[in-house]
């Protein structure tokens, strides 16, 4: 026999599932994942992970949501400067819709390196720190390597071109320190981040900004110290932060994590409508590009996604052929790759553009070199403050290891045809002729891809060759320098590629390209195709053995050196 209040404990259960008061939550131990990646065995692996647009959605959502009354984000060190400030716009956003925000971490950086996780923390009405913890507010440093000195003694010369002086590849492999040039470029990449988030922790603190930047010339702060200069508000372990939320909203309130309840609560608009709705397509083009298909940027564990000119093409042209699509967010997270892997997705962005979409470029972390090629020819570039962009520039060469060889006992032989046939080899010198024929490369990568900036930027080519020269912006100078239109996140190019369109506030957004698991098996019935893109080649060229050998990026000369993230 049924208990009766075991049922009616059940529909109390349930009612208040429905009708008790919301505490959103948001762990960003683990970081958040832009977009889905594209081969299976990651998809699968990322399915736990948090999504950029499941945080957005969910919190642009709980803004009108009555029953939401409170957000609690335990902050991570593991997320990018130009994702934190996306973040922030979206924390921001809902303090101004009335409902409290709460940060709290075991520590913001221990032993320092807690600048941007505390910058992110700074959105919020109210900062906890655990009582053992620390605030590593110590500013921002830029460390970068040269090899020079290593290589010179292992018996390896390097032999490099570039376009121009700022683009400083070949700077780590052949010098060994700086040039003026770059050390310019590096100082000035580091201040404008110090000034943005100097800015920000200022008015997130109500603390004059000469005083921050005093702060972090003293950091990292113990937890008392961060306490009494006002960094944090309170001190505590997990339970009392939740402890002291169920205190304010009540015993009765509901957790629930922000994805999940975006999903709950996005059912509706997800099923499907009487005919199609107009709509704004979204295409995530994220790593290393690289012709063929996109998927994993390398063949070991923990590489990670790379974008192919096949996949993001095939994407484009769909979007295009699709009626029901209005205008297009071409969302780039990538530090560059294959010269002519970007210039066959720069082509698909212009004839989107010819075809009557407006395309918006959302760039995250770093769209820089490669990552810039394929984003100049959007009808609007929208980028974040602390978006790592520009380097209009190009390098290529190889490592000559005759030296080396020598050294260990190792000797080749090799016959040829073919005055240039051995032009890849590490184990030869460039002639005078095939100097020439790098530099013609050079000089042609180069010509393009400032003729093509200046087209789509609206500029003279000696503007922009001022700009480029292979030099690093961040968003905030680049927007300034008219490289970038606005500044801001997906959001805000979601928002402008509905105006531009004439769609409505809320217009659905579609991924592309769509393919499910079984065509994705098929094989393609033609070019033209989703699933036709199966090709890799590699972004090197004649160049591709030396690049391979020498640990160089795979994914081509349009690359930026080093791991250009901030955190």
């Amino acid at each position: 026999m049924v208990d009766p209040g075991t049922v009616v404990n059940v529909i109390k259960q349930v009612r208040d599932r429905r009708t008790a008061p919301l505490i959103l939550e948001l762990d960003l131990t683990e970081g958040i994942v832009e977009t889905a990646p594209s081969d299976p065995l990651s998809a699968i692996l990322s399915m736990r992970r948090t999504h950029l647009r499941d945080v957005l959605d969910g919190l642009r959502r709980a803004r009108s949501d009555s029953r939401v009354r409170a957000l609690v984000v335990k902050v991570g060190g593991g997320i990018g400067l130009a994702l934190v400030q996306e973040l922030r716009e979206a924390v921001q956003a809902l303090r101004e819709a009335g409902k409290f925000t709460v940060a709290w971490a075991e520590t913001y950086g221990e032993g320092g390196r807690g600048t941007v996780p505390y910058y992110l923390a700074t959105a919020f009405d109210r900062i906890y720190l655990q009582p053992t913890g620390e605030v590593g507010l110590v500013g921002m440093a830029l460390e970068e390597p040269f090899l020079a000195g290593a290589l010179e003694k292992a018996g390896v010369e390097p032999r490099f071109g570039q376009r121009h002086e700022y683009k400083t590849m070949a700077n780590t492999i052949t010098r060994k320190g700086y040039t003026p040039e770059h050390e310019e470029s590096s100082r000035r990449l580091v201040a404008s981040i110090v000034e943005q988030v100097a800015s920000a922790v200022a008015a997130g603190r109500d603390l004059p900004e000469d005083k921050v930047r005093e702060l972090m010339n003293r950091g990292p702060f113990l937890s008392g110290e961060a306490l009494e200069e006002n960094l944090v508000d309170r001190l505590g372990y997990r339970d009392e932060v939740y402890a002291d939320l169920r205190r304010e909203f009540g015993e009765d309130a509901q957790l629930r994590y922000v994805a999940r309840y975006n999903r709950a609560h996005g059912i509706a608009s997800r099923i499907p409508q009487p005919g199609r709705q107009d709509t704004v397509a979204l295409i995530n083009g994220y790593g290393p590009i690289r012709l063929g298909r996109s998927g994993r940027g390398g063949p070991l564990p923990g590489a990670g996604p790379a974008m192919g000119s096949d996949t993001i093409g095939a994407a484009f042209r769909a979007a295009v052929k699709d009626d029901h699509v209005k205008a297009i967010v071409f969302r780039v997270n990538s530090p560059g790759g294959s010269a002519v892997a970007s210039d066959a997705i720069w082509r698909e962005v212009v004839l989107a553009g010819r075809a009557g979409k407006p395309v918006i470029v959302s760039m995250g972390n770093v769209a820089a070199s490669g990552g810039y090629y394929v984003s100049m020819a959007a009808d609007t570039i929208v980028a974040q403050p602390g978006t790592i962009t520009g380097s209009i520039g190009v390098v290529t060469g190889k490592a000559v290891i005759n030296g080396l060889l020598d050294r260990i006992g190792v000797t080749f032989g090799s016959v040829a045809e073919g005055e240039h046939s051995r032009m890849s080899s590490a184990t030869k010198d460039f002639s005078e002729s095939e100097w020439e024929r790098v530099n013609a490369s050079l000089d042609k990568i180069y010509d393009d891809f400032t003729s093509r900036v200046a087209e789509g930027r609206g500029m003279s080519r000696e503007r922009v060759h001022e700009l480029a020269r292979g030099r690093v912006w961040t968003g905030a100078d680049a927007h300034e320098h008219g490289l970038v239109d606005e500044l801001g996140g997906l959001d805000r190019a979601l928002e402008l590629a509905r105006k531009k369109a004439g769609l409505a506030a809320d217009a659905p957004v579609r991924v592309y390209p769509q393919a499910s698991p079984l065509e994705r098996l098929r094989p393609p019935e033609s070019s033209e195709d989703r699933t036709a893109a199966a090709a890799r080649f590699d972004g090197w060229g004649s160049l591709s053995g030396a690049a391979a050998r020498l640990g160089l990026p795979a994914a081509g000369p349009l690359t930026l050196p080093g791991v250009w993230e901030i955190r």
